[in-house]
């Protein structure tokens, strides 16, 4: 009758228990699925605010974009071409005006809310004015380019483009950051939210730990104890002879299976003082080669048949026999093949006076040949790099062989003849025809401001005296002047934000000329008709990019090309503003154009 009462209360027991785990259970599965539901639901919003802040990026794009092809345009004299513009710029207006409507109305298909803070309320009204500029000027300009007409009336439409587009890139900055800001107050009240869930699946981890796994473990622990002392009462019966038999039994399967994993994983062997081989593996056997029922050979016999690695393999196990020896060996096998075994040998005492060598060994021939590999490869590396560094070096001291024997010619054909015809010609001058000396001193000043000119030109191309008078802008901008007067090509240069600093003047002149490499290449191998070169600058770096619309280039192709005039043109324009800790960006476009940004810190 107790036993029965006891069973029942058990029972009892183990049916609250269930209960409550259950209880526990769904009360876990319930927080966790509503944390789910509530985390999947704001993803869901700030996938949102992302696709916001992505296209509202990309308008600023749109903007510089719609204002580099009116750029372009306003100096394209070719029907077909000026055609082709205009059809370009129709698109890109469209695409940021349909995508600015709908950033500001909203548009649900697209997953744009219609409904906004105050904040972005006030800063899309600041906007509207010069959005709406840019598209009336752009539209207008359009319009006469397609008629032929008012060309003075284009030239204020461009600039009133160039003067709202500034405007309209800061207050989109304005617009971005504050989505971004009002995208960062709804993870913050994520966060919040998920930590009020955490707190309450702990509180309800706790309660579960006092009211139901404490008693339980309290039950299971009395269950185990139980059950301790019926095992330690059934193994004092069942110590007997036939448990101690089945044990040694046991024991004697696991050396079979010890030495038969011996056998088969290891290479080892076992070796007399003397040198001769005792028994040796059936994996280490297989390695060399050897047949183990052959038992006149010494371990150095067994290993190769050099007679040189013998006689190294024979005095190590000799002079090491009893303190061990532990190293790697370089071995020929019987098929000639070389073989590198990290070898351990272990003295080993079996009866008093009577020793062997167990030896131990692991075969490192991959690993050693991977070593190898990577110093070839290292070593080869570096030579790559010493002979890339030889071919920069020698097109350096080309460049300058050539430019100084270019200045020599100058100097020599140009200025020198007219300095020689100016001796001469002030040799010749006869005072007393005074009507033939007046026409000869006319000649003399033509000559003169013509070798006032050559001379100017000359030092112009060493060392530009705008760069160091006036600095960089400067510069810069009488650079792009003289080469549109010498090539006719148009070359425009814009300073976008007003820059008027000097920096150290070796700064300038890498930066005076990388812009003069860089236009010099759009004109010598792009063949462009038109380059705009801009300049801009932040708080901490000055922008440099250059646009033009030649025929661009595989940019991969070319740095692969090392030795041509091309791959080295881009291998020092990077050493170049490496040098003042600098970067360069390239993009280009068969066929299109090509971009070269530099980016220079101040």
């Amino acid at each position: 009758m107790k036993s029965k009462a006891k069973e029942s209360a058990d029972k009892s027991t183990f049916k609250k228990l269930r209960r409550l785990y259950i209880f526990a259970l769904l009360t876990i599965a319930i927080t966790v699925v509503l944390s789910q539901l509530l985390i999947q639901y704001n993803l869901k919003r700030q996938l949102s605010d992302s696709r916001i802040i992505n296209i509202s990026g990309k308008q600023r794009m749109l903007s510089q974009k719609l204002t580099k092809e009116v750029l372009i345009l306003n100096f394209v004299t070719d029907t077909a071409k000026s055609k082709q513009e205009i059809f370009r710029i129709n698109e890109t207006l469209s695409l940021w005006k349909s995508t600015h409507y709908n950033l500001e109305k909203g548009n649900d298909s697209l997953g744009f809310p219609k409904e906004k803070s105050p904040n972005l309320l006030a800063l899309f009204t600041s906007i509207k004015p010069h959005f709406d500029s840019i598209v009336s000027a752009t539209t207008q300009f359009l319009i006469n380019n397609k008629e032929h007409k008012n060309k003075k009336e284009n030239q204020k439409l461009v600039q009133t483009i160039l003067e709202n587009e500034g405007v309209f890139l800061l207050k989109m900055n304005q617009i971005v950051s504050k989505y971004d800001h009002e995208a960062l107050d709804k993870v913050t009240l994520q966060r919040k939210t998920e930590y009020v869930i955490f707190g309450f699946t702990l509180l309800i981890l706790l309660l579960e730990l006092i009211f139901i796994f404490k008693p339980t473990n309290q039950k299971v622990e009395k269950l185990i104890s139980k059950l301790l002392l019926s095992e330690k009462k059934a193994l004092k019966l069942a110590y007997n002879t036939e448990i101690i038999s089945e044990i040694k039994e046991n024991s004697v399967k696991e050396l079979k299976s010890l030495n038969y994993a011996m056998e088969n994983t290891l290479l080892y062997c076992r070796v007399a003082p003397d040198g001769s081989l005792i028994h040796i593996g059936e994996k280490f056997s297989k390695l060399l080669q050897y047949n183990p029922f052959v038992s006149d050979k010494t371990f150095s016999q067994v290993l190769t048949p050099i007679e040189k690695e013998q006689l190294t393999i024979s005095r190590i196990i000799s002079e090491k026999q009893r303190s061990g020896w532990q190293g790697e060996l370089n071995i020929t096998n019987r098929k000639g093949e070389s073989l590198w075994l990290d070898i351990s040998m272990v003295p080993v005492t079996i009866k008093k006076e009577e020793s062997e060598l167990l030896i131990i060994c692991f075969d490192i021939t991959e690993r050693k040949k991977a070593e190898q590999e990577v110093e070839r490869l290292n070593t080869e590396n570096v030579t790559n790099k010493i002979n890339q560094q030889k071919i920069i070096s020698s097109k350096i001291v080309e460049n300058q062989e050539n430019e100084q024997n270019r200045i020599a010619r100058e100097i020599h054909d140009g200025i020198g003849q007219m300095l020689t015809g100016l001796k001469f010609s002030l040799e010749s001058i006869n005072l007393d025809d005074k009507e033939k000396a007046a026409q000869k001193i006319e000649y003399l000043k033509k000559l003169s401001l013509d070798i006032i000119k050559g001379v100017r030109t000359a030092t112009f191309n060493l060392m530009p005296p705008e760069l160091s008078d006036h600095g960089i802008v400067s510069s810069i901008a009488k650079l792009t002047q003289e080469l549109s007067k010498l090539t006719g090509k148009n070359i425009l240069f814009y300073n976008k934000t007003n820059f008027d600093k000097r920096l150290d003047s070796l700064i300038e002149i890498n930066i005076y000329r990388l812009t003069q490499e860089a236009i010099n290449n759009a004109l010598k191998y792009a063949e462009s008709t038109h380059i705009i070169v801009q300049l801009s600058h932040s708080s901490t770096i000055l922008s440099i990019t250059i646009d033009d619309n030649g025929k661009g280039f595989d940019i991969n192709a070319a740095e692969k090309k090392r030795n041509s005039e091309s791959g080295m043109g881009l291998l020092f324009m990077k050493e170049r503003i490496q040098y003042i800790n600098g970067r360069v960006f390239i993009n280009s476009i068969p066929d299109e154009g090509t971009r070269i940004t530099f980016n220079i810190p101040i």
